[in-house]
Formats: C-alpha cells, sequence, structure tokens
C-alpha cells in the first residue's frame, strides 16, 4: 500500500513516559510501532530523552490520524500534545517505518514542546541534523 503524494501528512507531538514506567517500556513501543506502521504505510522519528517522547508520523491520512489515536490512549504516555498536524510534500523518512534515537539534554525536547505549527516543524527539522538514528 503506497500514499498519494496528494494525501501525505504529517503530525509531531511530545509526551511524557507515564509515572512510574520503566524505560524499559521505550524499547517495546518502538518495536510495536515499527510493526504497526510498515502494516500502515507510516514512516517517521521516535525521539526519546529518558523522560519526554517526541515523534514526527508521516502517511495517508487517515492512517496517521489512526495510529495517533492510539498513541493518545496508550497508558504509557501521558500529557500527550500535539505541535503540528498537516499536509506533507514528501516523506523525511522514507528508509524506514520508525527511527528512533535518544538524546541526554532534556531541556532540548521540553524547548520543542513550547512551540506550535511551522515553528515547531522547523524545530523538529533542525533537531535531525544532530542526531545519530536507528532505523
Amino acid at each position: 500500500m503506497h500514499t498519494s503524494p496528494t494525501d501525505l501528512q504529517e503530525i509531531i507531538y511530545v509526551s511524557t513516559l507515564a509515572t512510574g514506567a520503566p524505560v524499559r517500556f521505550v524499547a517495546d513501543i518502538a518495536m510495536q510501532a515499527r510493526c504497526n506502521n510498515r502494516q500502515a504505510d507510516i514512516t517517521g522519528l521516535l525521539v526519546f530523552d529518558g523522560l519526554h517522547f517526541c515523534q514526527q508520523l508521516e502517511g495517508g491520512a487517515r492512517d496517521v490520524a489512526a495510529t495517533m489515536a492510539r498513541i493518545q490512549d496508550d497508558p504509557r504516555h501521558r500529557n500527550v500534545e500535539v505541535l503540528h498536524q498537516g499536509p506533507l510534500d514528501q516523506r523525511r523518512f522514507r528508509r524506514f517505518s520508525l527511527g528512533y534515537t535518544s538524546v541526554e539534554d532534556i531541556e532540548l525536547l521540553e524547548r520543542l514542546q513550547r512551540l506550535k505549527g511551522q515553528a515547531a516543524v522547523q524545530a523538529f527539522v533542525d533537531l535531525l541534523s544532530g542526531l545519530d538514528v536507528d532505523g
């Protein structure tokens, strides 16, 4: 299944690891997301700082919305906040269903969380240049 370019959407959100949830849950989240994303033709990147998540999802509008609804219902996430949602000209992450990286600077994602719309997109894109991503 391939998404038509006119239907391509992206969502960038931030969330916090649920209180009391062990950090090992992050590996479970990434593994399950890779499987689900492949089936739904979704690509993207998950960034984790030990407490906060920032994720960019890209794919068909319906599939991205369904994935976001699952994330919002996932008890391992709390304070899920969408920073940007809108059309996308082309995928940023064609190579993998879910890239994953961690960052040590917890203030980085906290600063990103204060942004909305195109400012959030630009900050996310700027963040990519300094990351070592596992696909």
